[in-house]
Protein backbone atom coordinates (compact mmCIF):
# COMPACT_ATOMS: atom_id res chain seq x y z
CA UNK A 1 0.00 0.00 0.00
CA UNK A 2 2.64 2.52 0.61
CA UNK A 3 6.62 2.45 -0.19
CA UNK A 4 8.88 4.47 1.92
CA UNK A 5 11.93 6.19 0.51
CA UNK A 6 14.93 7.65 2.11
CA UNK A 7 17.56 9.61 0.98
CA UNK A 8 19.96 12.14 2.78
CA UNK A 9 22.78 10.02 4.23
CA UNK A 10 26.24 10.10 3.93
CA UNK A 11 29.77 10.47 5.92
CA UNK A 12 29.74 13.27 8.49
CA UNK A 13 32.81 14.19 11.25
CA UNK A 14 31.81 13.71 14.30
CA UNK A 15 29.95 16.78 16.07
CA UNK A 16 28.88 17.59 12.79
CA UNK A 17 25.01 17.73 10.80
CA UNK A 18 22.71 15.72 8.43
CA UNK A 19 19.21 15.55 7.93
CA UNK A 20 17.39 12.67 6.38
CA UNK A 21 13.88 12.60 4.25
CA UNK A 22 11.69 9.93 3.81
CA UNK A 23 9.17 10.45 0.79
CA UNK A 24 5.97 8.43 0.82
CA UNK A 25 3.89 7.08 -1.77
CA UNK A 26 1.17 4.54 -2.65
CA UNK A 27 -2.32 4.09 -2.32
CA UNK A 28 -2.44 6.03 1.20
CA UNK A 29 -1.06 9.60 1.18
CA UNK A 30 -2.31 10.39 4.73
CA UNK A 31 -3.48 9.21 7.90
CA UNK A 32 0.11 7.40 8.67
CA UNK A 33 2.37 7.54 11.83
CA UNK A 34 5.98 7.81 10.72
CA UNK A 35 9.62 7.26 12.66
CA UNK A 36 12.68 6.22 11.91
CA UNK A 37 14.60 3.18 13.31
CA UNK A 38 17.99 2.28 12.88
CA UNK A 39 20.56 -0.68 12.64
CA UNK A 40 24.31 -1.69 13.13
CA UNK A 41 25.62 -4.94 11.17
CA UNK A 42 25.37 -7.51 14.51
CA UNK A 43 22.73 -6.04 16.03
CA UNK A 44 19.04 -5.25 16.94
CA UNK A 45 17.08 -2.68 15.09
CA UNK A 46 16.59 -0.04 17.33
CA UNK A 47 13.81 2.90 17.87
CA UNK A 48 15.28 6.43 17.12
CA UNK A 49 12.15 8.77 16.55
CA UNK A 50 8.99 9.15 15.61
CA UNK A 51 5.97 11.37 14.81
CA UNK A 52 1.92 11.38 14.81
CA UNK A 53 0.25 11.79 11.83
CA UNK A 54 -2.50 14.42 13.01
CA UNK A 55 -0.99 16.50 15.93
CA UNK A 56 2.23 15.72 14.80
CA UNK A 57 3.63 14.74 18.32
CA UNK A 58 6.75 13.48 18.71
CA UNK A 59 8.55 10.59 20.12
CA UNK A 60 12.23 9.99 21.03
CA UNK A 61 14.85 7.57 21.95
CA UNK A 62 16.80 8.64 25.13
CA UNK A 63 20.01 8.46 23.09
CA UNK A 64 18.95 10.85 20.78
CA UNK A 65 16.92 13.33 22.47
CA UNK A 66 18.32 16.72 22.17
CA UNK A 67 20.37 15.74 19.37
CA UNK A 68 17.75 14.62 16.98
CA UNK A 69 14.25 16.41 15.26
CA UNK A 70 11.68 14.57 13.42
CA UNK A 71 9.32 16.45 11.11
CA UNK A 72 6.77 15.60 8.74
CA UNK A 73 5.36 18.11 5.56
CA UNK A 74 1.86 16.32 5.13
CA UNK A 75 2.14 17.90 1.53
CA UNK A 76 4.54 16.50 0.29
CA UNK A 77 4.09 13.28 2.16
CA UNK A 78 7.33 13.82 3.18
CA UNK A 79 8.84 13.17 6.92
CA UNK A 80 12.48 14.36 7.80
CA UNK A 81 15.31 13.74 10.41
CA UNK A 82 17.58 16.65 11.37
CA UNK A 83 19.99 15.15 13.22
CA UNK A 84 23.17 17.36 15.30
CA UNK A 85 25.95 16.60 17.15
CA UNK A 86 26.18 13.36 15.47
CA UNK A 87 28.47 10.91 17.56
CA UNK A 88 30.50 7.77 16.03
CA UNK A 89 27.88 5.62 17.80
CA UNK A 90 25.11 7.04 15.74
CA UNK A 91 26.84 5.31 12.70
CA UNK A 92 23.82 3.12 11.05
CA UNK A 93 21.28 2.32 8.07
CA UNK A 94 18.21 4.43 8.61
CA UNK A 95 14.76 3.12 8.19
CA UNK A 96 11.87 5.24 7.54
CA UNK A 97 8.69 3.31 9.06
CA UNK A 98 5.09 3.95 8.52
CA UNK A 99 2.05 2.63 10.91
CA UNK A 100 -1.38 3.31 9.67
CA UNK A 101 -3.56 5.41 12.43
CA UNK A 102 -4.69 3.30 15.44
CA UNK A 103 -5.68 3.23 19.15
CA UNK A 104 -3.06 2.03 21.17
CA UNK A 105 -0.24 2.82 18.94
CA UNK A 106 3.36 1.84 20.57
CA UNK A 107 6.11 4.45 18.87
CA UNK A 108 8.67 2.70 19.67
CA UNK A 109 7.48 -0.97 18.76
CA UNK A 110 8.97 -2.34 15.67
CA UNK A 111 5.74 -4.28 15.10
CA UNK A 112 3.88 -1.09 15.09
CA UNK A 113 5.00 -0.61 11.87
CA UNK A 114 3.64 -2.17 8.29
CA UNK A 115 5.85 -0.44 5.76
CA UNK A 116 9.64 -0.06 6.04
CA UNK A 117 12.21 1.74 3.39
CA UNK A 118 15.33 0.23 2.35
CA UNK A 119 17.10 2.49 4.36
CA UNK A 120 20.04 4.86 3.94
CA UNK A 121 23.27 4.55 5.41
CA UNK A 122 24.71 7.32 7.69
CA UNK A 123 28.69 7.51 8.88
CA UNK A 124 30.00 9.21 11.84
CA UNK A 125 33.87 9.65 11.70
CA UNK A 126 35.81 10.40 15.15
Amino acid sequence: QVQLVESGGGLVQAGGSLRLSCAASGRTFRNLHMGWFRQVPGKEREFVAAIRWSSSRTYYADSVKGRFTISRDNAKNTIYLQMNSLKPEDTAVYYCVAAPETMGWVPSGKNEYDYWGQGTQVTVSS
